[in-house]
């Protein structure tokens, strides 16, 4: 374990909340910041019960004035400008030879935008998107996809393994969002497959619970599938992982796969579906919500 440092976080949300409390527990010194009181409040109500205390703050830049790291991790590009970049946003007072690491999803843009930005700044930056979704920011078992310099990945690496399974340096600046996009584009077509075969199977009037147990083990196998299954039959979309943030991280991907010259038809169509069921009002339930928009047929 590293020795405790001075760490502010900035964005307590569904994600941040969780990340922030493992800081706190491994006996770091925190400060955050969250643009909504109540996050603070709901924060301070989760993690009381520990004994865990961390310093508010009322701004990002005082949050992040002493800070040895400082962590990020909100909604999107305009999101991040607004907490790093603007006049009080971290990078007006973090001091020269501090880490940053953004957890956001953001565009690779974004993210060399901000490493530069930084870099003038005397400061190292990691653009660090995590996968595994909310539970695993509460367990402790995020993927952490990270592009930056070998230094400064190494640097965050100790501190970040208190909510992380898995710590993986993928590139320069701006690599860790185009995994993390690549990750996104995944979940989506196997989402995509998993709804459609939940309804076949459905149709033909075959157990459902069968049927998993006589794919699962399979070359069908996936993640989704293990955590999903079974919850798609019962019609529950409440996982944390809302529709609203897939399409936005699936916009990045399909921004980044054109401005490669690259096509990406079945993303662009997973996208439409998912902009169907936000239409329907579907935009605050998880993914797997994706089977909402196919009709269940009638068993032979």
């Amino acid at each position: 374990m590293t020795s405790p440092q001075s760490i502010a976080f900035i964005g307590l949300g569904v994600m941040g909340g969780p990340m922030t409390g493992h800081l706190a527990r491994a006996g770091h010194t925190v400060a955050a910041y969250n643009r909504s009181k109540e996050r603070a409040d709901k924060w301070r109500e989760t993690w009381s019960e520990e004994g865990l205390e961390v310093a508010f703050a009322e701004t990002p830049a005082e949050a992040a004035a002493k800070a040895d790291i400082v962590f990020i991790c909100v909604g999107n590009d305009e999101d991040l400008g607004e907490v790093a970049l603007s006049d009080t946003g971290v990078l007006a007072t973090m001091k020269s030879g501090a880490l940053l690491v953004d957890h956001t999803t953001v565009s690779a843009d974004m993210a060399r935008r901000l490493a530069s930005e930084a870099q003038a700044r005397g400061i190292a930056a990691v653009d660090a998107p995590v996968s595994g979704g909310e539970a695993g920011a509460v367990n402790g078992q995020l993927a952490v996809m990270c592009g930056g310099t070998e230094k400064a990945v190494e640097r965050a690496r100790p501190v970040m393994d208190c909510y992380a399974k898995a710590i993986v340096h993928v590139g320069p600046s701006g690599a860790g969002q185009t995994a993390k996009m690549a990750n996104q584009m995944c979940i989506a077509g196997v989402l995509g497959g998993l709804s459609e075969a939940i309804r076949l199977a459905a149709a033909a009037g075959l157990d459902l619970e069968k049927t998993y147990e006589a794919i699962s083990g399979g070359a069908a196998q996936s993640w989704q599938m293990d955590n999903r299954w079974k919850t798609m039959m019962q019609d529950e979309f409440d996982f944390g992982f809302a529709i609203d943030w897939m399409r936005k991280d699936l916009g990045y991907a399909l921004d980044e796969a054109k401005r490669l010259g690259l096509s990406s038809p079945v993303s662009a169509l997973v996208d439409q579906f998912y902009a169907e069921v936000q239409a329907a009002g579907g935009g605050r339930r998880d993914t797997s919500a994706l089977i909402t928009r196919l009709p269940k047929g009638r068993p032979e």
